[in-house]
């Protein structure tokens, strides 16, 4: 048998799920993966499944989850995670925040594993404090169209925290900025898939609103850093981790244009109903209690994205 310890990593097929499957197995865990595949790709993680030390569950988090022996380690990142799947599946982001949470804090109390917790900046909303820091409670329309994505991430770190304080689990929260690199799909409507995908084609690409909106852009590599520092850490409270530099999406399509070349042209499109304005962590905790910050700068991280996507469009 195994002597390795064993990881339960939901959403594993998806962009930063299956990132995680690689760097756990590269640390020497065993890794379970878990995924409904309704957001997730199955070749994100093809290549892992000659491995003995991987397996692949194809399940549904929100119904009950069985995982045969012993569990010391669980990543719960099971969600669809832009707004174009959160807008076209609201009823299965709600249930995956509140049930697939449920669901897998029970696992991680049954097996006494660690479970870290994968929130976001969206529980900042459009945040009337920048930068954001994990104090700040947020300024959110849980009625709006993206309601279902942040209160379902809300109600996550609500349920994680009584399981801590109630039943004494170990639990980790992250909460995610913008993050960007290989095996994002290039139809998931997130600026960079977006403007990466257009200017590849020829096309204009769209931005909304006048593009003075901020955003700040983490590389996958750096965040996969981040997580594995905070599951390893002792700390229980939520935690910032994404790239501290801004910028302004018409700044940020303009180097995309450049970098990608051609004649592709910024046309600008309305504003959607309750994006966020400014989006900038505050990473103080990650740096004090993680030793953490990112080191892939932006033009490094947008040419190995580019090289991806130029292979999958």
């Amino acid at each position: 048998m195994s002597k390795n310890k064993r990881i339960l990593i939901t959403g594993a097929a998806g962009f930063l799920g299956s990132h995680l499957c690689d760097r756990f197995i590269k640390e020497g865990f065993d890794v379970v993966g878990m995924d409904n595949l309704l957001t997730g790709n199955i070749k994100n993680i093809e290549h892992l499944f000659p491995l003995k030390e991987f397996e692949f569950y194809h399940h549904d988090i929100t119904k009950y989850i069985h995982v045969a022996g012993d569990v010391d380690y669980i990543l719960h990142f099971a969600s669809p995670a832009s707004p174009i799947d959160y807008l076209k599946m609201p009823i299965q982001t709600l249930k995956v925040g509140a049930l697939g949470t449920h669901n897998v804090l029970g696992v991680a109390l049954a097996k006494k594993a660690r479970i870290l917790v994968a929130s976001t900046s969206e529980v900042y909303g459009d945040p009337l404090v920048h930068p954001q820091t994990e104090e700040y409670w947020g300024n959110v329309n849980p009625i709006g169209p993206r309601g279902v994505y942040d209160e379902a991430k809300r109600f996550l770190e609500s349920i994680t925290m009584a399981y801590h304080n109630f039943h004494g689990v170990e639990t980790r929260m992250i909460r995610i900025f913008n993050t960007y690199g290989p095996r994002m799909r290039l139809d998931d409507g997130r600026a960079l898939p977006t403007f990466m995908s257009q200017a590849l084609r020829g096309e204009d690409v769209t931005v909304f609103g006048d593009g003075s909106q901020t955003r700040s852009f983490c590389y996958v590599d750096d965040l996969v850093e981040g997580i594995y520092r905070l599951l390893m850490s002792d700390y229980h409270m939520p935690v910032n981790i994404g790239n501290p530099a801004e910028i302004t999406l018409k700044e940020f399509a303009e180097e995309v244009v450049e970098l990608v070349g051609g004649n592709s042209k910024i046309v600008y499109e309305p504003l959607p109903k309750d994006d966020p304005k400014q989006r900038r962590p505050d990473i103080t905790k990650a740096r004090e209690i993680l030793g953490w910050e990112p080191t892939i700068d932006r033009s490094e991280g947008l040419k190995l994205t580019l090289e991806y996507f130029k292979q999958h469009i």
